[in-house]
């Protein structure tokens, strides 16, 4: 059977390279006799590979040694209950930034644990943009800023870093992490679940400035404590060694295929072509601001909804596959991320042609 070109926002598309290679080690990891999946964490076989992964994406993202990098569980949906947890620090009040269905998730979990003051929202414009900072209403008590620079089901991304002031800025970048070079000092933490860009599900990758951490809220879970897996280098409990293995294998990946920046400029050709398709055609429409457009996830709709069905199931037939979109937004939704390689773009605007050709 052919490899399908796989659009889904997440589990998503990995290199083709990486499964390879994961391939080739499966039986007996580098002369070890053994899988990465049967070692322990704490022999020197799976630390080296725990330590170069680390060192890996410390290179790629340039992390200052100021910052610790975690390889945790729980998805980004933990983070969303980790970060106030942790960052409230002896304050009661964070500030939030609405732009879609995950910011509102995050917004609901810190509620439980702080007053969340939702300093700008896009929901009565049913997030279709990111509003201008100059909106916002931040209150100077709070202990953070929170926000998600890439909305995965609205595909809505901020165009602007947000200025935080003295508060730690704190982003959910699970599904634009590693899609372009960013200055990790502007953060205070970055974290993002690994099904997207990084990895297979079950991993989460946590950046955070070193003097944010020690400070959690009174009677927390210690599997809610950054200090205390950044004590035990990620491995307070046995963590996802497969999935940590896999990402190193990505990052390895992102490394030998010119880094961030080449990324970048191939994401950016790549969501091009897409958004010119649309744009070119009154049989299709994207429904974001354009300078709000995500270049790692792009929803459209069709012009007659009766025809999603048809579209999707042709579509199916060529092997372009997990095109619906998110109940919420309806139409289509394709996801681009790094592995997505460009002729799937180029196979999904030609279909996209023809099927308009015969349908419009």
């Amino acid at each position: 059977m052919s490899r399908v070109f796989n659009f889904s926002a997440g589990p998503a598309v990995l290199p083709e390279a990486v499964l390879e290679r994961a391939r080739e080690e499966l039986m007996d990891w580098q002369g070890t006799g053994m899988s990465v999946m049967e070692m322990s964490h704490r022999g020197k076989a799976f630390m080296s590979i725990a330590a170069r992964a680390e060192a890996d994406l410390r290179e790629l993202m340039a992390i200052p040694d100021d910052y610790s990098v975690l390889f945790l569980q729980g998805g980004a949906s933990s983070q969303f209950a980790m970060v106030p947890i942790n960052l409230l620090r002896g304050k009661n009040k964070a500030d939030y930034i609405n732009t879609g269905a995950w910011s509102k998730k995050a917004i609901a979990e810190a509620r439980r644990y702080c007053t969340v003051n939702v300093a700008a929202s896009d929901e009565s414009n049913n997030f279709t943009g990111v509003p201008a900072q100059s909106e916002w209403q931040l209150d100077k008590d709070a202990a953070y800023l929170h926000y998600t620079p890439n909305e995965t089901i609205g595909g809505v991304e901020f165009p602007f870093l947000p200025q935080a002031g003295d508060v730690p800025l704190v982003a959910d970048m699970s599904s634009s992490i590693l899609s372009r070079p960013i200055d990790v000092t502007n953060y205070g933490v970055i974290y993002a679940g690994a099904q997207k860009n990084i990895g297979p599900a079950g991993l989460t990758v946590v950046i955070i400035r070193k003097d944010l951490m020690g400070q959690t809220l009174e009677g927390m879970p210690s599997m809610f404590d950054y200090a205390i897996h950044d004590k035990n280098d990620s491995m307070y409990n046995t963590p996802p060694t497969y999935g940590w293995y896999l990402a190193g294998l990505v990052f390895d990946w992102l490394k030998q295929n010119g880094g961030l920046q080449a990324m970048a400029d191939i994401n950016a050709r790549k969501a091009g072509k897409l958004y010119a398709a649309i744009d070119g055609s009154e049989f299709y429409a994207n429904p974001v601001v354009p300078e709000c457009r995500s270049i790692m996830n792009v929803p459209f709709t069709l012009a007659n909804p009766e025809l999603d069905k048809p579209f999707l199931e042709e579509a199916e037939k060529l092997g372009l596959t997990t095109l619906k979109g998110h109940r919420s937004v309806g139409g289509m939704r394709a996801s681009i991320y790094n592995a997505m390689p460009e002729e799937g773009i180029d196979a999904l605007v030609a279909f996209m042609a023809d099927f308009e050709k015969r349908n419009g």
